[in-house]
């Protein structure tokens, strides 16, 4: 387990990415009031949270954003599940560091999230969101970038804007849509399906049946809730994969192809490049260096 602990903008940033063949434990303490978020890119992670002798659990997987308040009262303790990399940043704004930006970001801040800026416990959930794919987009620029120094600072401290950003502009549409909780978790569940089957996934028709919502309100309203369409979804969580599995097995870049769907290497290739910005090989071959 790697955490790299930064400030950027008076926020507390930790960047933090694992790759472990068994299950370990990974604790944090928040030292004061304090609004955070987290982005998780990959993994499957559950979060224990202890205050006021109650235990609560969250279960974190690739693609979600969280928020909450805690203090110095409440322990957490990150459950990292092996086999499945880790890598999430997260964000941690003190009530008093709120309190001195600039009067447009703080209302933001007070707008969108009044119960976590006015909290009435030592923890407190906000919401928790699946994000879009400019988002994953910008997670996964942290985790790819060669920047060192003062240029890394620069660049980390956009990349932390543009995902607050995303996600408060997320958090907006969110409370504009009118879906039924019903249509949400059967969303959610088509989610769950393609995620777990996206090298042959269902037809849309296969789809609508399994989850009980017709072709034209599950086209509709998977875009309307995740910001989508479900076979770019598809596409993307493909390629998602195929870099958890260059980076993190033995896999060929062929293997890899073909594990994640793709029976052309080209194909595979300049989509990987079109997400990433580096060809599947070059990602590989600096997995390869890194582990020598």
């Amino acid at each position: 387990m790697t955490t790299d602990i930064i400030e950027v903008n008076n926020f507390i940033v930790l960047i933090e990415q694992s790759n472990s063949h068994k299950e370990f434990i990974q604790k944090c303490e928040i030292d004061g009031d304090a609004v955070g978020f987290a982005f998780y890119g990959s993994g499957n992670v559950e979060l224990e949270i202890k205050h006021n002798n109650q235990t609560k659990y969250l279960t974190n997987t690739t693609g979600l954003a969280i928020s909450f308040f805690g203090n110095q009262k409440v322990e957490f303790a990150h459950k990292i599940e092996p086999e499945k990399p880790l890598q999430s940043i997260s964000i941690f704004a003190k009530l008093k560091t709120l309190q001195t930006l600039p009067q447009a970001e703080r209302e933001i801040f007070e707008k969108q999230l009044p119960h976590l800026v006015n909290p009435k416990a030592h923890f407190v959930k906000g919401p928790t969101l699946f994000m879009t794919l400019e988002m994953q987009l910008a997670v996964q620029k942290v985790f790819n970038t060669t920047y060192t120094g003062n240029t890394r600072l620069l660049f980390l401290k956009s990349q932390v804007n543009e995902l607050l950003a995303h996600y408060f502009a997320l958090l907006d549409c969110e409370r504009k849509n009118d879906l039924s909780e019903k249509e949400k978790e059967q969303l959610f569940q088509a989610k769950d399906i393609v995620s777990s089957n996206y090298s042959h996934p269902p037809t849309i028709t296969e789809l609508s049946k399994l989850i009980g919502l017709n072709s034209n309100k599950l086209k509709k309203n998977f875009k309307e809730l995740f910001g989508i369409p479900v076979y770019k979804y598809i596409h993307e969580e493909r390629l998602n994969k195929a870099y958890e599995l260059l980076c993190g097995s033995e896999k060929t870049v062929q293997e890899t192809a073909w594990e994640v769907g793709y029976e052309s290497l080209s194909s595979f290739s300049n989509a990987f490049h079109k997400k990433f910005g580096s060809r599947p090989n070059e990602v590989k071959k600096q997995f390869l260096s890194n582990k020598s």
